[in-house]
């Protein structure tokens, strides 16, 4: 990375900050606040200018003091508002050693959903409620108080707040004393946090209620919700709880915070935010009916608290040095919290779910228009667009890839030695390798950089000598669109081999770090797997022999996650061309005896986009032949829970109802989706949460305007926050032109959330039917919705767009882009782009052919 010095968008490195003094108080009702705060800092070498971060900020008034406490003021204060920062000047120069940086300022609690904000809300009586909260990451902090804001400035901080007397307030810290002011205002005062990153500053004021702190190994866990909503709270503590006792016990190192809060905010851009001590989060990822309650709700739910706490160690106790590094964070938090779910409740087997995880990553990974893992960040923008699936989900592929090749245990013991060694630090990604090469006396380094600052991966071909005895491995850069030139990109991929012989099955381990090798076995194979436990970051192609002996015992010889990777992998060959949809088709119909959740998964996501490229007669065709393969398994499942169902057969049911009714299409099954969907409305209790959950999606697909009505009705007055979420997503899927208007409209009205309008508007771009009507509304309103809905959500609503692929459509979508942009997320707008391409040349590849063959 390029010498911070050379950044225009990093401050000096001279002045160097050790603690915060923040005195704030907000006004709810005039959506302002006003502060003060007091920065003592190191001023490392003589200067008559100290530079700050401030953005939307008026600052009153500044000055410093020195050492015995002499006053120095300031002759100007600048203010740079496309830098974001403010300069103070002196009128002569400041000697190097200790000062105080002093300054009062004003701010307005803003809609934007970042750094300090509004949120309105209203509860079951109908009475509506503000709230002022925060949220800093990447660069918000100097949203709310003047200050460095960048990741290496570590400091420690002391709030306190001004909050009228019926307010609740919750910051980092734990509370020192509440003292009323005589006046309708009450000042609370918290505790002094450990160092940490201006980033993870939080304090929340609000009508809030907590519940009684759980006793987690002497460490107070809350949770802290909107008045009335209690009841909502048990699931979120228990998982919490389990997350930090594991977690605590994988680090080997204490929670590094006094207390835990885990706050539920009405209006909130992320998901959830690792704020230390008072992570922040939506309520639909917190709040939640366990009774109620889909599996992957509730998956959800577990798995985005234990993202936040496995950072209260990995991004708080230690932080990356500049945003560069901010991948590993956050990859490192979805790679533990999946550990953690795991543990949690071992029946979702949560380590094959992730293999979904892996997919989309690849999916993205596949396009010319990738990037690596790590580059470079400059500005607040760059910062911003980091959070993608190559962050998160190739991020922590490709840690779950390091790990199984080493050893969960190495990994682990690595893991501990970094975070002891630099805790309460900084550091850069080479940090983590070394740590973990001197546990292991692995090349973690060279194998890792491999990954971290290439872009793309591998496809690994597998082919077999004649007798047997000797499997070729070869490595190629894998492209859904070949370029004009070859790629001559190499990785160190880490390959664990499952190998059948007639004396059983062996374990084969080699580090491919050329472009092929000749791997010698023991005995000769009867079959092999490339990617035994489907850990490895690439896909796997096998010899036609090898494919043949693979698939021919598949069901007795892989495992589901492995599976779950022919299945993918053979659908990425369709995608790049090299496998025509015909020989999908006949592929798929050898998984009718399938029972496994997340196979059927992907299969059914590869079943929905090929039935995209049908319509009349062959649609018909497909749909029968939809119906041969799902219907027997649903018939072993059965439509009735059963006491015996494990979390992933109740998950699964409802996927075979989808799947049936939607893409099957089936009248049995549509009609047996309405009753129980009038069963749920008439006693939710009646129906099992994964069957209701299928049902509402078959009722909207299939619905006319009167069951939009009674959508409508569920959605504005849900019982859960999962409930909300589920008629509010329903409503994209009516096809009829004027319900799609109406939902349309409330996305841009007030009605729906600014935090899920953009979201909303990305699965209505998605509707089959009325998809480009969408795009259409989208385009109309562009100024509109950039300037109301957070920027981080933009280029996120635009990822339906990769459904429009019909005649037409691509081109008008991307024209448009030609002279319309989305800073926060330019590469990921090129990738969706180009995504949509790619599917638009999968229908002019496919369509006819695949409609000869249903038909013929």
């Amino acid at each position: 990375m390029p010498d911070a010095s050379s950044n225009p968008h990093r401050l000096p490195s001279s002045v160097v900050p050790s603690h915060y003094r923040i005195h704030l108080e907000p006004d709810l009702k005039a959506a302002t606040f006003s502060g003060s705060v007091e920065i003592e800092v190191e001023v490392e070498q003589a200067t008559d200018n100290i530079q700050i971060n401030s953005a939307e900020l008026e600052i009153s008034s500044a000055s410093v003091l020195d050492a015995v406490g002499a006053t120095i003021e300031t002759s100007e204060v600048k203010h740079d508002e496309d830098m974001e920062r403010a300069t103070l000047s002196f009128d002569s120069e400041l000697s190097s050693g200790p000062y105080t940086i002093v300054a009062e300022f004003t701010g307005v609690l803003n809609d934007q959903l970042r750094g300090f904000y509004k949120s309105v809300f209203t509860d079951d009586d109908g009475v509506e409620h503000t709230i002022a909260t925060t949220q800093f990451e990447s660069t918000s902090a100097r949203r709310a108080f003047p200050c460095f804001d960048e990741p290496a400035f570590k400091a420690s901080y002391g709030v306190t707040l001004v909050v009228p007397e019926g307010e609740f307030a919750v910051s980092n810290g734990p509370t020192v004393y509440e003292k009323d002011l005589g006046d309708g205002r009450k000042e609370i005062l918290f505790e002094d946090t450990m160092v940490m990153s201006t980033y993870l500053v939080a304090f929340i004021v609000g009508p809030f209620e907590a519940t009684d702190p759980v006793d987690v190994d002497g460490v107070p866990l809350r949770i802290v919700h909107p008045i009335g909503k209690g009841h909502l709270t048990d699931y979120a503590l228990e998982s919490g709880a389990f997350a930090l006792k594991f977690f605590t016990e994988y680090y080997g190192i204490p929670y590094p915070g006094q207390k835990l809060d885990m706050v539920a905010v009405p209006d909130f851009a992320f998901g959830a935010m690792e704020n230390l001590g008072c992570i922040t989060y939506r309520e639909v990822l917190l709040l939640v009916d366990k009774s109620r309650s889909t599996e992957p709700e509730l998956l959800r739910v577990a798995d985005v608290i234990a993202h936040e706490i496995a950072h209260m160690w990995f991004g708080d106790l230690v932080t990356m040095e500049w945003w560069n590094g901010i991948w590993l964070n956050e990859a490192f938090a979805t790679f533990m919290a999946t550990m953690s779910s795991d543990r949690f409740n071992s029946e979702w087997g949560r380590w094959n779910q992730f293999s979904l995880e892996r997919s989309m990553a690849f999916d993205v990974d596949s396009l010319a228009n990738t990037r690596p893992i790590e580059v470079e960040v400059n500005s607040p923008e760059d910062a911003e667009a980091m959070f993608d699936l190559l962050t998160y989900e190739k991020g922590g592929s490709v840690l779950r890839m390091l790990e199984q090749y080493l050893g969960a245990d190495e990994f682990k013991d690595g893991i501990s030695y970094y975070l002891n060694k630099h805790k309460y630090g900084n550091t850069e990604t080479n940090d983590l390798w070394d740590a973990i090469e001197h546990v292991t006396q692995q090349p973690a380094r060279r194998i890792m950089d491999s990954w971290i600052f290439q872009k793309g991966y591998p496809l690994v071909s597998a082919s077999i000598s004649d007798d047997s005895s000797t499997i070729t491995l070869s490595q190629d850069r894998f492209l859904y669109t070949e370029g004009e030139e070859a790629d001559t990109t190499v990785w160190s991929v880490p390959v664990v081999m499952k190998v059948g012989t007639d004396s059983g099955v062996a374990e084969v381990r080699y580090l491919l770090e050329e472009r092929s090798a000749e791997i010698k076995l023991e005995s000769p194979a009867v079959w092999a797997s490339a990617n035994a436990g489907g850990s490895g970051f690439f896909r796997a192609r096998y010899s036609p022999e090898m494919l043949k002996a693979l698939s021919s015992s598949m069901f007795e010889n892989l495992t589901p996650i492995e599976r779950y990777g022919l299945v993918d992998d053979t659908w990425s060959s369709v995608m790049a061309g090299r496998t025509s949809a015909t020989d999908f088709l006949d592929f798929a119909r050898g998984f009718q005896y399938e029972t496994d959740l997340d196979v059927w998964t992907v299969l059914s996501g590869c079943l929905a986009s090929l039935a995209k490229l049908v319509d009349g007669e062959a649609e018909r065709q497909y749909k029968a032949a939809v119906c041969d393969l799902a219907q027997p398994a649903l018939d072993r499942l059965g439509w009735e829970p059963s006491d015996g169902d494990s979390s992933r057969d109740l998950e699964l049911r409802g996927l075979f109802i989808r799947l049936l009714a939607n893409i099957g299409d089936d009248e049995l099954a549509v009609k047996n989706a309405f009753d129980l969907h009038d069963s749920y409305l008439n006693d939710a209790g009646s129906v099992e949460p994964n069957v209701a959950a299928a049902a509402a999606g078959v009722v909207a697909l299939k619905g006319d305007s009167a069951q939009y009505e009674v959508f409508l009705k569920k959605y504005q007055n849900p019982s859960t926050p999962q409930e909300e979420r589920r008629y509010q997503s329903a409503l994209s899927a009516f096809q009829g032109q004027n319900e799609m208007k109406r939902t349309l409209a409330m996305a841009l009205d007030g009605t729906v959330r600014t935090q899920d309008a953009p979201y909303l508007l990305a699965v209505c771009v998605r509707n089959k039917e009325q998809g480009f009507l969408a795009w259409e509304f989208i385009k109309d309103n562009w100024d509109k919705i950039n300037e109301d809905f957070p920027s981080n959500s933009i280029v996120r609503m635009l990822s339906g767009v990769t459904s429009l692929s019909g005649p037409g459509q691509a081109d008008d979508v991307i024209s448009f882009f030609d002279d319309h942009e989305v800073p926060q997320g330019h590469l990921t707008l090129q990738q969706t782009l180009e995504k949509l391409r790619v599917n638009v040349a999968l229908r002019d590849r496919e369509s006819g052919p695949f409609a000869s063959s249903l038909t013929s």
